[in-house]
């Protein structure tokens, strides 16, 4: 066992698919404590666990609890963690610090990918990742998930950069870390809550073979870090870009006069969206996080 190791926590079904061999797909926990009100998160998160299966791979969703790196977890520990209140929002940075103090938190997509790897798990469904803030040429509100992407070698499924970035500069980032962007079955990149936007997809694959191949090949080639895969949520339940624009605009305005920076950003600009929507940024951003999970399971089973 390595050092690492001891800090793992696997669940029944995951260790059992680990020693099957058996595909195993990474779920993250900030969309559980900070993404999405209870309890509408505790079902989404039960239900993208079901769809997982239905595809035949083994769902494995991470948290911190007690300081445990949870790698699967029961259903009271799930159901726990989607009505914990102040418990913390993990990345890189905080990580460790959490495992040490023995607290509770949701991983982010950079924490998320760093135990998914300690966990050898190599593909990780979620909603969208973080990225460039609006603003961050003076704020250098800029996150963390971007350069995980650059070193840990994990796939990573979403819908895109969350819309409420800059997703151009998001895509600019990314490009300079040698981060590959391929558009699932589309030649523009998706837009979040929308399934697209102004902006080209910089590669695409329309099978989940050929994303499976490519991640294959990049590792053979010695080429370190992750991919993102930018899958559109269905149309027939997306929110039409232009739509969403007015509202976002309007919820980040609100941010300044009301002192709202750092990780609280995000949270923030998804409740009031929330709000601003009358409930169908939820809806929708369940359906993009259920699409996300088909496809990664499509890819485990093809690794």
């Amino acid at each position: 066992m390595t050092p690492s190791q001891a800090y793992l926590d696997y669940s029944t079904e995951v260790s059992a698919a680990k020693h099957a061999g058996k595909p195993i797909v990474a779920l993250e926990s900030t969309i559980i404590t900070h993404g999405m009100p209870y309890p509408q998160n505790g079902e989404m998160a039960a239900r993208v666990e079901a769809i997982i299966r239905e595809e035949g791979a083994v769902p494995a969703t991470i948290a911190i609890v007690d300081g445990r790196i949870k790698i699967g977890l029961t259903d009271a520990e799930r159901d726990a963690l989607a009505q914990a209140r102040n418990v913390m929002k993990l990345s890189r940075a905080d990580l460790a610090f959490a495992v040490a103090q023995k607290k509770t938190g949701g991983t982010t997509v950079a924490a998320t990918m760093i135990a998914a790897e300690l966990a050898g798990i190599q593909v990780f469904a979620t909603g969208g990742i973080g990225g460039v803030h609006k603003g961050a040429e003076t704020s250098f509100d800029i996150s963390a998930d971007l350069d995980e992407l650059a070193r840990t070698p994990v796939i990573v499924v979403s819908a895109g950069a969350k819309a409420i970035l800059d997703v151009e500069k998001t895509l600019e980032v990314l490009e300079t870390r040698g981060v590959p962007v391929v558009g699932y079955r589309t030649d523009v990149m998706p837009a979040f809550w929308s399934s697209r936007s102004a902006l080209p997809a910089p590669l695409r694959l329309d099978e989940a073979s050929d994303i499976a191949g490519f991640h294959l090949t990049r590792q053979e080639l010695g080429l370190r870090g992750g991919m993102l895969i930018a899958n559109p949520v269905p149309q027939d339940q997306e929110i039409p870009a232009e739509i969403m624009a007015g509202h976002i605009a309007q919820a980040q305005a609100e941010l300044g006069p009301k002192g709202i920076t750092g990780k609280a950003v995000t949270p923030y600009l998804l409740g009031r969206l929330l709000e601003l929507t009358d409930g169908a940024s939820l809806k929708t951003n369940i359906a993009l996080v259920e699409n996300n999970a088909r496809l990664a399971a499509k890819i485990a089973k093809a690794l």
